[in-house]
């Protein structure tokens, strides 16, 4: 039996500055990905622009879609995440936090967020040795 599966869609930015990741405190005190939700007739990349914007006063260019899935926010409330991969130009000011991998390891953050982040480090790591 076919049943629909409507679930929010947030676009959420993974920030990577000097060889650490850019994590923002939500109301929930958790460690996150900054980001948004997806407005009606808007590109996910517009919504990770305006949002990102709106959070951080960032500018930057977005550069690829990293990784997807659907996380339980709270029980029984889902979210489908889309995560890019941000080259970030210039930041201004803001409240956020800049991370390496192991530290992230040992941080109360979503597990969909910190696999998107190990899957850029593990392309990055390939492309040295490759390179």
């Amino acid at each position: 039996m076919y049943k629909e599966y409507l679930v929010p869609i947030s676009i959420k930015g993974i920030i990577r500055i000097n060889g650490k990741y850019l994590l923002v405190k939500n109301n929930r005190n958790e460690w996150e990905l900054p980001g948004g939700r997806l407005e009606p007739n808007e590109l996910p990349e517009e919504t990770l622009e305006r949002e990102i914007y709106e959070e951080l006063n960032i500018k930057f260019k977005v550069s690829k879609i990293v990784d997807s899935w659907v996380f339980e926010v709270v029980p029984n409330k889902t979210v489908f995440i889309v995560a890019y991969l941000i080259d970030a130009n210039s930041i201004e000011h803001s409240n956020f936090g800049l991370f390496n991998l192991e530290e992230l390891e040992h941080m109360d953050i979503p597990k969909g967020y910190l696999n998107s982040i190990k899957n850029i480090y593990i392309g990055d790591c390939l492309l040295s040795y490759l390179t």
